[in-house]
């Protein structure tokens, strides 16, 4: 006689199934701190970029001529001169955003902040200025006349990108190491001082 076997259909069992979800958690905690993580870097990002063009802009007004506005009589001469630009006045914006962008107008990037700017002071003589909303505060100063060896120029940007209080901090520095046949070599820091990168 023969003997007739039943298929049975099998189902999951209760461990698989906590076996399948653990691996889903785990996948999504690891993919939540990757964009995190991501997310941060690319806000931080907007700080090591607006550096870098101060930087090339502190660079370039170094070797600017400047010379004096008044009139020079035919036959006659008026001197040249090199130097940074001076110190911007006030943070742009004067305060840090916390955990929010600040959107600044083009009086924001000028010295006196609404009076005529000054031709050699500041992000308007760095020809410097951000039209995008930003994260970070920045700021442009000068120790010395930018005319001598030691004279330096630090740039920094401040943040809070998380709202916390804590502040991340960027400080780019550069200072005058000696001249050179073409003019005064300015030398500046591998990369910005970061403090806090992410904070």
């Amino acid at each position: 006689m023969r003997t007739i076997r039943k298929s049975v259909r099998r189902g999951f069992t209760l461990i698989e199934l906590m076996i399948v979800v653990a691996i889903i958690g785990i996948l999504a905690v690891l993919a939540i701190y990757g964009v995190s993580r991501y997310l941060k870097s690319a806000k931080t990002a907007e700080a090591t970029n607006n550096i870098g063009a101060i930087q090339k802009n502190a660079t370039e007004a170094l070797t600017r001529e400047k010379m004096s506005g008044a009139y020079v009589a035919p036959g006659s001469t008026t001197t040249l001169s090199y130097g940074f630009c001076g110190s911007e006045l006030a943070l742009v914006p004067a305060a840090v955003p916390k955990g929010a962008k600040y959107t600044s107008g083009p009086t924001d990037w000028s010295v006196g902040k609404g009076v005529a700017p000054a031709p050699d002071v500041g992000f308007y003589c760095l020809k410097f200025s951000v039209d995008q909303p930003q994260y970070y505060s920045y700021g442009y100063t000068v120790t010395g006349l930018g005319t001598k060896v030691g004279d330096a120029v630090d740039i920094h940007a401040n943040g809070d990108l998380d709202g916390n209080g804590t502040t991340s901090d960027f400080l780019m520095h550069g200072e005058i190491a000696g001249a050179t046949s073409t003019g005064t070599s300015l030398v500046w820091a591998p990369k910005a001082a970061e403090t806090s990168p992410e904070e």
